[in-house]
């Protein structure tokens, strides 16, 4: 049974990401199944630290961005979801390509929710492990 209380629609999800953060660092929205969505960021210039890896920020910014647009097709119309915590572990070196992140519900809750979010390289060797909570309010208007 899939997750998500809200249809997607890749393109125009991908045109939300527009003049904000997430089209800067050229992420994209690039694929869902019933129980995830994943994301994909290059490694260039934009999301490299100065020795010419992936920052570890460029990692978290792309866990937040996928779990938080994943957590928020997973509540109901007049509900929205904002970032409480996030954590992560950098395990790969990686100076270009591409990663994508998969964001997986660890728990749906009625209050909070929390996302795993694994990074991997090209060649599906986990870069980054990330954890990330989320608060689910309601609308109030």
């Amino acid at each position: 049974m899939a997750i998500w209380k809200r249809p997607i629609d890749l393109t125009q999800l991908n045109a939300r990401g527009d003049n904000c953060l997430v089209a800067h660092l050229g992420m994209q929205v690039t694929g869902f199944d019933d129980q995830s969505m994943s994301m994909s960021m290059p490694v260039d210039n934009r999301t490299h630290q100065p020795l010419g890896l992936l920052h570890g920020g460029a990692s978290v910014a792309l866990a937040e961005s996928v779990g938080s647009i994943a957590a928020n097709y997973c509540v109901a119309e007049g509900y929205y979801c904002v970032g409480l915590d996030i954590n992560a572990n950098h395990v790969r070196a990686v100076r270009s390509g591409l990663v994508i992140a998969t964001a997986t519900p660890a728990h749906l809750g009625a209050t909070t929710q929390v996302w795993q979010i694994e990074i991997r390289d090209e060649r599906e060797r986990l870069v980054c492990t990330s954890r990330l909570t989320m608060a689910v309010l309601k609308h109030k208007r």
